[in-house]
């Protein structure tokens, strides 16, 4: 365990809840710590259910891409807790971040406080005390009560695709989660949005109505569809042509608009067209439909398998993964599906059960709050098999045909967590 991971460990004490969504106890900390969420560079603040992180990517590539150092803060993080901040393009090294934190938890005191908010007063002193010339800030959960919402007048916002997930704390319909994540729209602020439920986009565009931002609407104020082997945008500035995006999935098509948009309206003369389209191509996020080339599970397979690991874990996650292994049909699919206890694993294995040759229900030891394979089968109605262990499963998909294929892990980003550490 790294210093600042042991002082993370040390500042959960502070607080009973894991998450307890409020703004009053960062605005305290913040006000003691000087307000650096006052001091930083412009902010594109980016809310929603699916998508927020590969739109942070793309928004990330294309700002470097035109030359401009950026900061990042994401989460959740998947190996080390260092992956949630960018610092002007390095992810933060534990020196710095452990004096963030150890700053924040003198100035914090014994006052109740969450980690997530004192972790994001961290990255905020941090963001305030490097120069760059962009944050990109994606929400930790909903937006309006989110600790990242206490940026009072960002750049532009971004809302993602929006579905049910996380209803114990945001909600359960969706129009109660789209009133959440709106709550991150401010007046005067263009707010982007990509495709979306109507119920949800409703809910939207009165929120921005009733604050006063500018509402960018994916087919309204913008589009983008394929395009030859690429992409086409447009909107009211005019029309760009751009390449295929390097994240994989149709899905990621409306990931990349969204970005696109986000970045015309910063009307930052910097980003222009070649920016965008370099920044497209060189995203990377992990865990979102990533290959696998190489590591101890990637040896498993014989020459002529792949092997896909993605993070998606709830219906609409559930849908795009389906779609993609519908148009991926080179060779079978085999999934492999762990999940975290809480998350509805029926309506995320629906969508992908008609397009897998086999499919195997794992938990990993490591992995957290991880839903029994026995669980996962019962919601498969039977057509998924037990492991019990990712490394059993892939063993037994390739003792079991001849043909090679395509193996797919996926259903939590705990365990994609755990695969990247494994897989080494």
């Amino acid at each position: 365990m790294s210093p600042a991971e042991s002082v993370m460990q040390r500042l959960a004490r502070l607080h009973p809840k894991l998450i307890d969504l409020s703004l009053g106890r960062i605005e305290r900390l913040l006000a003691r710590l000087g307000h650096p969420e006052r001091r930083l560079p412009p902010v594109i603040h980016v809310a929603g259910t699916n998508g927020k992180g590969s739109v942070c990517a793309f928004l990330r590539a294309i700002g470097e891409a035109a030359g401009m150092p950026v900061h990042v803060y994401t989460s959740p993080h998947l190996v080390t807790f260092h992956e949630r901040i960018r610092l002007a393009g390095r992810l933060v090294d534990d020196a710095a971040l452990t004096e963030a934190l150890e700053a924040c938890e003198r100035a914090n005191g014994e006052d109740p406080i969450t980690v997530f908010e004192i972790a994001t007063a961290a990255a905020f002193l941090l963001f305030a005390g490097t120069p760059a010339d962009l944050l990109v800030l994606e929400v930790g959960l909903g937006g309006r009560l989110d600790a990242t919402n206490v940026v009072e007048r960002p750049a532009a916002c971004a809302i993602t695709s929006i579905s049910m997930d996380h209803m114990e704390f945001l909600g359960d319909t969706i129009e109660a989660i789209a009133f959440e994540k709106a709550g991150i729209l401010k007046s005067g602020v263009t707010a982007v949005t990509g495709a979306q439920d109507a119920r949800a986009l409703g809910v939207i565009a009165a929120r921005a109505d009733a604050v006063g931002a500018p509402l960018a609407a994916r087919g309204r104020d913008w589009t983008i569809a394929r395009a030859g082997q690429g992409l086409r945008y447009e909107d009211r500035a005019g029309t760009l042509d751009l390449p295929a995006p390097s994240l994989a999935g149709i899905h990621q098509h409306d990931n990349a608009g969204i970005a696109v948009a986000a970045v015309r309206a910063l009307a930052d003369s910097r980003i222009g067209a070649a920016a965008i389209a370099t920044g497209l191509t060189t995203a990377e996020w992990l865990a979102r439909l990533q290959r696998l080339t190489r590591g101890k599970l990637a040896a498993m397979l014989p020459p002529g398998w792949s092997l896909t690991l993605d993070g998606g874990h709830n219906p609409d996650a559930g849908r795009a993964l389906g779609i993609h292994l519908a148009t991926v049909t080179d060779r079978p699919w085999h999934v492999i599906v762990g999940m975290k206890k809480g998350k509805g694993a029926e309506g995320f294995l629906a969508p992908i059960l008609p397009h897998a040759a086999s499919v195997w229900a794992v938990a990993e030891p490591e992995q957290h709050l991880a839903r029994s394979p026995e669980e996962i089968v019962a919601a498969s109605g039977g057509a998924a098999r037990i492991g019990p262990r990712i490394a059993d499963a892939l063993a037994a998909i390739v003792a079991s045909t001849e043909r090679p294929g395509n193996v797919l892990i996926c259903g939590s980003l705990y365990l994609a967590g755990v695969v990247l550490r494994e897989n080494g």
